[in-house]
């Protein structure tokens, strides 16, 4: 049990919490005005984790906070000889299978090559052959109309390996993919070029919560949140009245920027998915040692 004196754990706490509220301010002011933006809600309401829950702060387990008192408020916590910690009941069968889940995914998905010819054809094909009314972003225009989006999935090799991206394929594009992923293929089929692949990092840390330390779920937010604006850059909506300025992959220049932050983010997220494997061998190792 590694211990945290107080004056460590509360600056840690009040400046993860100072990070995070750059997101989560801007959004409930947002919904307090009643307001939609296509790029950042996606990270609310596609993911699960509440912004109360991504500022609340916590050490993940095997750390003990000294004169913390106040975490015997939250569930799970409980007083020790060296200060308040996770119990270890809270290594539930549930939260172990998660993290085996997690632990396999993620190895499997680190092994691999990145694949970096898609180009963000997700958000293309999720449009295609619709009518105006159809589109999933109301109220922002196509840089290309629809009959310009519609051309450039046909011109293109669709190869999407992310299962939670191809469900929102319209029925006429699914066909023109040429990997058909499903939840059982998860494993088999991940790779670490997607983008959003690297944006669900934020996911298997928050799923493991409050296990995992809330800086790490902080750093893969972020990540997130730098690549959902590239995805959407890279979509078919003109968002240059909210600051966006378009990737074009429709053109050469276009796809080889794409390219070229695709690698970068795929960089990224290898040492945070590094960071996300050594947790949760650290929590299935400790399943093992009360084996």
């Amino acid at each position: 049990m590694r211990v945290l004196a107080e004056q460590e754990w509360r600056a840690r706490q009040d400046a993860h919490r100072e990070r995070v509220q750059h997101w989560t301010g801007p959004h409930r002011r947002r919904q307090r005005e009643g307001a939609r933006h296509p790029v950042m809600d996606f990270l609310f309401t596609y993911y699960s984790h509440r912004p109360s829950q991504l500022e609340r702060w916590q050490p993940g387990i095997g750390v003990a906070l000294e004169n913390g008192e106040e975490f015997l408020e939250r569930r799970g916590y409980e007083r020790t000889e060296l200060g308040v910690a996770l119990s270890p009941q809270v290594l539930t069968a549930k939260r172990l299978d998660t993290a085996r889940f997690v632990r396999d995914l993620l190895t499997a998905v680190h092994a691999r090559r990145p694949y970096l010819g898609c180009f963000g054809l997700h958000e293309w094909a999720m449009l295609y052959r619709t009518e105006p009314a159809d589109v999933r972003h109301t109220g922002w225009p196509l840089r290309l109309g629809h009959d310009g989006t519609d051309e450039v999935v046909e011109s293109m090799q669709i190869r999407c390996s992310h299962h939670d991206a191809f469900r929102f394929f319209t029925a006429p594009a699914r066909p023109r993919n040429e990997l058909q992923p499903t939840r059982a293929d998860q494993i088999a089929l991940e790779q670490p070029g997607c983008l959003h692949n690297n944006m669900d990092l934020f996911k298997w840390a928050y799923k493991l919560d409050p296990l995992v330390p809330a800086e790490l779920v902080a750093d893969c937010f972020d990540l997130a949140a730098r690549i959902r604006e590239v995805d959407m850059r890279a979509s078919p909506y003109d968002l240059r009245e909210l600051g966006y300025s378009p990737i074009p992959i429709e053109t050469p220049e276009g796809r080889a920027d794409y390219a070229r932050r695709q690698r970068e983010f795929a960089d990224e997220a290898r040492g945070l998915r590094g960071r996300l494997v050594g947790v949760c061998e650290a929590l299935l190792a400790r399943e093992s040692a009360h084996v």
